[in-house]
């Protein structure tokens, strides 16, 4: 009995890591989906909260770190092909990082929000807004020493304001999408 308990573990452990990879490769290539619009936008955001949602915070939430640590070892998996600690330590690496804040935000709500859409999606909200004001006080840190100070108005306008509309719609799709894929992987 003792024997098939510990296949038992190491199989959802196999699983757990598995899911967890192809989450962090799953978020590498929506990264690399550029949709051309005044201000371009990829599908990075929403990988992490289908990845979040699928997975729950805490694997969730290592899809992410491995996602970072892919891409500061150098290999290009952050939009337009870019990898290593100059895309993270740049002026936008601050929402790269934000998204390891929303994983973090999800898994202290996972229990409210893990068999309710409306919950997930005010999870995954708060996860954004948070991961919207890290990289926005980071943006304001980073452009400031390398351009010269800059307002939080404008900040908010170049960095927030044109993804708001595309972000929402990702979000919606994310909640809709880790429904069914929850019931179809059994997660």
């Amino acid at each position: 009995m003792e024997q098939q308990e510990m296949r038992k573990t190491q199989w959802k452990s196999a699983r757990s890591m598995a899911y967890i990879g192809l989450c962090a490769a799953l978020m590498a290539v929506c990264a690399w989906i550029c949709i051309p619009a005044t201000v371009p936008f990829t599908m990075q955001t929403f990988a992490v909260l289908l990845g979040c949602g699928l997975l729950g915070g805490k694997r969730g939430a290592a899809a992410v770190l491995v996602y970072l640590l892919l891409g500061a070892a150098g290999l290009p998996v952050f939009s337009g092909f870019r990898g290593g600690l100059g895309a993270l330590l740049g002026t936008t690496g601050g929402y790269l990082i934000g998204f390891l804040a929303t994983a973090l935000v999800m898994w202290a709500l996972e229990r409210a929000a893990r068999r309710n859409a409306l919950l997930l999606a005010l999870s995954m909200g708060l996860g954004l807004l948070v991961c919207y004001a890290f990289g926005t006080a980071w943006f304001l840190v980073v452009y400031a020493r390398n351009s010269g100070a800059i307002g939080l108005s404008a900040a908010l306008s170049m960095c927030v304001a044109p993804y708001l509309l595309p972000d929402a719609a990702k979000l919606l799709l994310a909640v809709f999408l880790t429904g069914r894929l929850r019931r179809a992987l059994r997660l």
